[in-house]
């Protein structure tokens, strides 16, 4: 796990991951980077995470699976944060650590989780997704994102 290079990938190297959140008005603003599209979806739901809770230090009490359907890059992205918020509302589940893997135009992801009440909620739990507000895409050094969401 990267986490925040106080740079936002601008100083990266080929094959470097990481995420940030940067100031947006009232609403949580997460930017991931990594060498491969799976792996940035992958930071900017520890991002997202990060915004909102501690989790480090914390072991998961329980794996899940989750398959996103062919979707356009910009809609995987959305889709698996919606399905995150989904499951902090419907379950209490925290991810605190996040594998995703290429299927089919797909994605299958593993999210190794932690009920809420088990770790240090440091600020606004994100309620949705704005969809109009989403960026992934290929740059000079993997691929990187950028995606707001409601808190």
């Amino acid at each position: 796990m990267g986490g925040d290079t106080s740079d936002g990938g601008q100083g990266r190297q080929p094959g470097e991951s990481g995420h940030r959140a940067v100031p947006h008005p009232g609403d949580i603003r997460i930017e991931a980077w990594a060498a491969c599209r799976e792996h940035c979806l992958a930071e900017a739901v520890l991002a997202m995470v990060e915004c909102f809770a501690d989790v480090s230090g914390v072991r998961p009490t329980a794996v899940d699976r989750v398959r996103l359907a062919e979707a356009s890059s910009d809609d995987l992205l959305a889709s698996l944060l919606d399905e995150i918020i989904f499951r902090l509302e419907a379950y209490g589940q925290v991810p605190v650590d996040v594998e995703a893997d290429e299927a089919d135009g797909g994605l299958d992801v593993r999210l190794a989780v932690i009920g809420i009440d088990d770790v240090e909620i440091t600020g606004s739990v994100p309620v949705a997704v704005a969809w109009d507000e989403v960026r992934i895409g290929p740059d000079p050094y993997g691929w990187s994102c950028a995606v707001t969401v409601d808190a």
